[in-house]
């Protein structure tokens, strides 16, 4: 097989953002296009990467085994809402090449398989904090980041049940997804990173998704403006969070922070914002600036949270350096004979 990276019409696509940013909407609409398939999020990709020490050296098919079994047998993985053949996606695991990025490829590629398409992708909001760990394992990967007005991700996170943070630790989510995402534009480049805004997209798919299916290199499709169809199918109902992409794509929900966040709320965001809402077009409130207090609170979290990531990329980087395998994909294209 060969090891070297997949052709441009195999690219992998990865979907990010802020929570809350509309990453599910456009999942949806990606998902639509004949050529390219996005399964509801999964639970494997930074898992595995994080504990490939474990699976020790994947030149071992009992390693392999081992990792095939521990990607598509654990509910954690959700490796079950796939759809797919455990045991044959498994063996396809074990016969593939002995890196971890190949193993993860092997499975989206069956999901992909599946429902008739050549492509894959994935969506997570939290990959715009692991983009590096992903281009290690898919090194021709593609990043698509949307964004969202800080005030209505943070408005919506604040409703969500399963959110369990502050409105402080919500802030600084969104500002750590923009400067994260201006980072790796400038590292990645236009070939590999676009941006977007849920603004326009919702108030224009048709021009949006062009321009993306552009950056993408595929061809545009109409389907890919009416996901809701599909979100009727294979939204699980209890997801009431994401109730709104049943329905037809709408703007509607555009500036709502207004309504649903207090002012004091809305003052310390804007604060804590800077000079990024105007970057994107977004208009201030006009509201006085919050309190000192209120700010020095909001200091004290953000540095928690840098300290956080901080241990995090240490903790990184020793791994790297124990690493039994190499962990870059290395499937053949679909289109080589040897890959069928």
């Amino acid at each position: 097989m060969s090891s070297g990276l997949e052709s441009p019409s195999e690219r992998p696509i990865f979907v990010f953002g802020c929570p809350r940013s509309g990453t599910t909407l456009l999942r949806l609409m990606l998902h639509s296009h004949p050529r390219i398939a996005l399964p509801t999020e999964t639970r494997f990709v930074l898992p595995a990467y994080a504990a490939r020490a474990q699976f020790g050296d994947l030149t071992d098919s009992r390693n392999r085994r081992a990792l095939a079994d521990w990607l598509t047998a654990r509910p954690a993985t959700r490796f079950g809402d796939l759809g797919l053949d455990a045991r044959a996606v498994a063996e396809e695991i074990v016969a593939g090449p002995p890196t971890l990025g190949s193993a993860i490829a092997v499975v989206f590629r069956a999901y992909a398989r599946l429902h008739g398409k050549a492509r894959w992708g994935d969506k997570r909001p939290s990959y715009i904090r692991h983009a590096g760990a992903l281009l290690r394992m898919f090194p021709d990967a593609q990043f698509v980041h949307l964004v969202r007005d800080g005030r209505d991700c943070v408005a919506s996170l604040k409703e969500m049940p399963w959110y369990g943070q502050d409105l402080n630790h919500a802030i600084s989510v969104w500002r750590e997804a923009i400067d994260t995402g201006r980072r790796l534009a400038a590292r990645l480049g236009p070939d590999a990173f676009y941006e977007l805004q849920y603004e326009r997209l919702v108030a224009d798919p048709g021009d949006e998704l062009s321009r993306l299916c552009e950056f993408l290199g595929e061809d545009y499709h109409p389907a890919m403006t009416a996901p809701q169809s599909l979100a009727q199918r294979i939204v699980p109902p209890q997801k009431t969070w994401h109730g709104l992409t049943r329905d037809a794509v709408t703007s509607t929900r555009i500036g709502s922070w207004a309504q649903r966040l207090d002012a004091w709320e809305i003052s310390l965001a804007e604060a804590a914002f800077g000079d990024r809402l105007a970057e994107y077009g977004y208009e201030p409130s006009g509201l006085p600036k919050p309190p000192a207090a209120r700010l020095a609170r909001f200091a004290r979290t953000a540095a928690h949270r840098r300290m956080a990531h901080s241990k995090a990329d240490l903790r990184e980087r020793w791994q790297r350096r124990h690493e039994p395998s190499p962990v870059d994909c290395r499937l053949a294209p679909i289109d080589d004979p040897v890959a069928r």
